[in-house]
């Protein structure tokens, strides 16, 4: 396998004990956005001393960033930020390995933002792929307990959520990818950190602010959870660092399909952590995305 899907695989892992420990601070000691702040003001600092050590270590400074890199570095960071706020609400309607599922619609979603901003394509095969894992998505877009015609089960709050952080991280992969591109020097690696130590600082100052006017006793609680928050920003920068490089190597809509694999683990951390149980058709929508990893990579 390429190098890419190796680095996918890690970030998929880092983002799935994120997400598990962003959904305890969700459940009763932070607000959605408070839970996502915790994601930047504790991975800024650790992706700063990485990106800097490593610009130290292998004679590669930090290159100068162009106007395009704010650009899109700017949209990138605001995008996650609404896409891990919509993500986190979304614990609250369903459980948790449904809700990363409801996410991966950015994988169909970052294919055709990826072709209207960067000219990014991907091949027959591929799109089959991508298809496949919608098709996965579709079979778990179905709320229980909602009774009358599909498009009404279908038409729902969750799903709208959803559909929203999927649009969003959609356009924040392509906003990193772009970003990454649009350094004029620098590896792969070296480029990936160099972006996200920029993205990090932008996010937290911009939510800070935020926090700041509309829920000021919500930043004290953050800093007050430091022991989970804390564990939050290790595990993001860890993820985020493997996202930034595998997009700095690869079309976003690619990697975020073999970044599904995350729905595994999801399904295991559901079963063993929160003691939730998943439905058969749950089950069946699985390993439906399984199955369009699986055919992705065999494509590749």
């Amino acid at each position: 396998m390429e190098p890419w899907i190796y680095v996918t695989f890690g970030a998929a892992a880092a983002q799935t004990l994120r997400f598990m420990l962003q959904k305890h601070l969700a459940g009763g000691t932070l607000s959605a956005a408070g839970a996502t702040f915790a994601r930047f003001v504790y991975s800024a600092p650790l992706v700063a001393v990485l990106a800097l050590s490593y610009a130290a270590l292998s004679g590669q400074p930090v290159p100068p960033l162009p106007a395009w890199f704010w650009a899109f570095a700017g949209m990138g960071g605001i995008a996650q930020i609404l896409a891990t706020v919509f993500v986190v609400m979304l614990f609250s309607h369903r459980n948790f390995a449904v809700g990363i599922t409801f996410k991966k619609t950015e994988v169909v979603l970052s294919a055709m933002v990826g072709f209207m901003l960067l000219g990014d394509r991907i091949d027959g095969w591929q799109t089959l792929a991508i298809l496949v894992g919608l098709a996965g998505v579709l079979l778990l877009s179905d709320a229980p307990g909602l009774a009358g015609a599909w498009p009404r089960r279908i038409v729902n709050r969750a799903a709208g959520l959803g559909l929203a952080s999927g649009l969003f991280f959609a356009v924040s992969g392509v906003g990193y990818r772009g970003a990454a591109l649009s350094l004029p020097a620098g590896d792969a690696f070296s480029r990936a950190v160099v972006t996200l130590m920029c993205v990090t600082a932008l996010q937290t100052l911009i939510l800070g602010a935020w926090l700041a006017w509309r829920q000021p006793g919500e930043l004290s609680r953050v800093f007050a959870a430091w022991r989970v928050a804390g564990l939050v920003g290790l595990s993001s920068m860890a993820g985020s660092v493997c996202w930034f490089t595998a997009f700095a190597l690869q079309n976003v809509a690619l990697v975020n399909a073999v970044g599904q694999v995350e729905l595994i683990l999801s399904a295991l951390a559901a079963l063993i952590v929160f003691g939730e149980r998943i439905a058969a058709r749950e089950w069946l929508g699985m390993a439906v995305l399984v199955g369009s990893i699986l055919l992705l990579i065999l494509a590749g």
